[in-house]
């Protein structure tokens, strides 16, 4: 038994999360005169979408230490791409990225392809960097695997490619405009999405 440990559940931390993201968001919409049901539902997407992430990649977590805790488990570190590839686990990884451009798109108004990727690049990137510190220093249940460092970044790419597909549609743009809580500052619409990423 090690000194000290202790158990971070999912449920008990992820549902009160994804509560409190709903009355935020409803709250800023409201603050800046946004509030309409598609923008509502769009944000509690997009918060809950967070919350799944959250969940997935961190939740539950075990977390031990002291001087029987025994050292990390150096197996849960996956440093070499493709050749140490569990492929059902890229698979679900560049799945778990498809909507993030569709949500930097309507919650930040972001739709520049270079942006949207290093985005998705970047989250990754921190959740394998902590995933890494907590099994270095405090015994942590994840692995840190840099194939799905890969599996995001793609997911993220062709969560773009999608998006940018479906804006090219006027109907869809129409749809993606109303649900849009971002400012552009110059009335750009969706159907602008094509020429900007080129």
């Amino acid at each position: 038994m090690p000194s000290h440990q202790i158990d971070v559940p999912a449920l008990p931390v992820l549902l009160p999360l994804g509560l409190t993201l709903m009355a935020v968001c409803a709250g800023l919409l409201h603050r800046r005169g946004l509030l309409s049901a598609p923008r509502l539902l769009a944000g509690w997407f997009a918060g809950w979408y967070s919350v799944a992430v959250l969940g997935a990649t961190m939740l539950p977590m075990h977390l031990a230490w002291g001087p029987q805790a025994g050292g990390p488990d150096l197996y849960r570190f996956i440093f070499v791409p493709v050749l140490e590839m569990r492929p059902l686990d890229f698979v679900l990884n560049t799945i778990m990225t498809l909507p993030l451009a569709t949500v930097l798109y309507l919650v930040f108004g972001v739709q520049n392809r270079r942006q949207v990727v290093w985005t998705g690049f970047l989250i990754s990137l921190a959740i394998e960097s902590t995933q890494l510190l907590l099994l270095l220093t405090l015994d942590g249940n994840r692995w840190a695997d840099v194939n799905d460092l890969m599996s995001n970044t793609l997911g993220t790419w062709l969560g773009f490619l999608v998006l940018r597909r479906l804006m090219r549609s006027a109907r869809w743009s129409r749809v993606l405009e109303s649900c849009s809580s971002a400012r552009t500052g110059h009335g750009r619409t969706g159907r602008d999405m094509p020429a900007a990423v080129r």
